[in-house]
């Protein structure tokens, strides 16, 4: 599987990020292009230790049966809920959430990997460091095909 701590994988993210256009429509889902840009970002800054989101009772109970189903290898598949904490509901700028989407994905594959191990998501607690960056990716590959990229 890909890791976002390999070059190549960053630099083919950020090619199909660049091709995304401030009318690309999506695929499926409700996002528009900008909050998608914004959105992809929340859960990077949660692996940084940037923002943490607090982790609700639903998440509590619910976590480790959830974590079993979505920290895999599987790919997401369409219209998934999301963690209150990562919703983006406002409309946004396009270029500036481009620009800051890919910057947060430089910084993060920067990182020594053990950096991120441990860092509690608000859905599935505390993520190793391997965990973290099969989640990030397929979280990234997700929403690009959702806007066909």
């Amino acid at each position: 599987m890909a890791s976002i701590f390999e070059q190549e994988t960053v630099s083919e993210f950020k090619q199909r990020i660049e091709k995304l256009t401030p009318v690309t429509q999506h695929l499926w889902g409700t996002m528009t292009v900008s909050q998608m840009l914004a959105h992809i970002q929340q859960p990077i800054m949660v692996a940084l230790g940037d923002t943490k989101p607090k982790q609700n009772m639903f998440a509590k109970l619910l976590g480790g049966v959830l974590r079993r189903k979505y920290v895999n290898r599987e790919p997401f598949t369409k219209n998934l809920p999301t963690a209150s904490s990562f919703v983006v509901s406002d409309e946004r700028n396009f270029e500036h959430e481009k620009q800051d989407a890919i910057q947060y994905i430089e910084r993060l594959s920067a990182l020594d990997r053990s950096t991120i191990s441990g860092r509690k998501h608000p859905i599935f607690g505390n993520l190793s460091a391997e965990e973290w960056d099969m989640l990030l990716v397929k979280h990234l590959e997700h929403h690009l095909r959702q806007f066909g990229v």
